[in-house]
């Protein structure tokens, strides 16, 4: 494939600002030195968000079956061409949710293939995704299943900041239910594996408790932390991993964005995800960790309320492209 990795670039649901931060991130001539970026969705809606913004960016059509070889400054389409040039904007659709299913799909088979390095994803919507008849939570969860992976987490990362997590998309009282010691083991044990993967030998985990104070032995809840994290815990730091925890999470995550920890293991959705929304929207990337592939998003969502306005950041999409760029496996 090249000395260039290779990223596939999903649209998202397109009623929303992917396609619009797709185009900005990728006038960056800095970024076609490191990469050739693909970008899977429909050409026509790529060409409408271009125009949009203003600028001339050359959008070449490509095949399945080819080698993707870009020039300088070119963006590739794999052009499904599943939706209407006109499609309207900021507006739940059944056609734009199945749309960005067959994207993603299209894009893990393309990994599977070794035809890219890396799938970067721009924003769906869950409700369209379901209209389209696709009942899953979202992105996470067709990653997995399509990869046949059923230990995985979500991570969150940021310059100041990196967040896993133990449960995500359930209800609190479901969440509670699903934590066990085993998840938190094997959640600690991925975060580990990701970090000395990315070149920190020995990272500083940390752990989320459940109940206020993570418990104060017994005073807050039910025995949850002595129930279902501590033994977790405790295995993961039989096999040397430097990892603490239960830990009050009304000061941890001050103490991680201070530097004593390069990771923090969230019990549940809410409990990760606000930390690292606080620090900036735009500088948050997600990442899917435990599949075969590297997966990387953006941290945040469609923004109906400002797609084809031209005003939507792509700081978040552009970091995330950078990590899918450093994540993935050299050729």
């Amino acid at each position: 494939m090249g000395t260039k990795k290779i990223i596939g670039i999903t649209m998202g649901d397109v009623a929303g600002v992917g396609p619009e931060i797709i185009v900005k991130s990728l006038i960056d001539a800095g970024f076609h030195e490191q990469a050739i970026p693909v970008v899977i969705g429909d050409q026509k809606i790529l060409e409408r968000a271009a125009r949009i913004l203003g600028t001339d960016i050359t959008i070449r059509k490509v095949h399945k079956t080819e080698k993707f070889l870009g020039e300088k400054g070119e963006v590739l389409c794999l052009d499904l061409d599943l939706l209407p040039e006109d499609l309207p904007f900021g507006r739940v659709s059944a056609e734009a949710g199945h749309a960005a299913f067959e994207y993603l799909r299209t894009a893990i088979t393309l990994a599977n293939e070794d035809k890219i390095d890396a799938i970067c994803t721009a924003p769906l919507n869950k409700e369209a995704l379901h209209k389209g008849g696709h009942l899953y939570p979202g992105h996470t969860e067709i990653l997995a299943e399509l990869t046949n992976t059923t230990n995985f987490s979500m991570m969150l990362s940021s310059p100041k900041l990196k967040v896993i997590h133990v449960t995500t998309h359930v209800g609190l009282l479901d969440a509670i239910t699903m934590i066990n010691p085993n998840r938190v083991y094997n959640v600690i044990r991925m975060a580990f594996d990701t970090l000395t993967k990315a070149g920190n030998p020995k990272p500083k985990i940390a752990v989320c408790g459940i109940n206020p104070h993570a418990g104060e032995n017994g005073l807050f809840g039910y025995g949850e932390e002595e129930e279902k994290v501590i033994p977790g815990v405790e295995q993961a730091q039989e096999e040397g991993i430097d990892v603490q925890g239960p830990l009050p999470v009304d000061t941890l995550f001050f103490r991680a964005v201070r530097g004593d920890f390069d990771i923090v293991v969230a019990m549940y959705h809410d409990q990760g995800h606000g930390p690292i929304k606080v620090l900036g929207l735009e500088s948050g990337v997600n990442i899917t960790v435990g599949l075969p592939i590297i997966r990387t998003s953006v941290d945040h969502g469609t923004a109906f309320d400002i797609a084809g306005t031209g005003k939507a950041d792509e700081k978040s999409l552009q970091e995330a492209l950078h990590q899918a760029i450093e994540l993935a496996p050299n050729n």
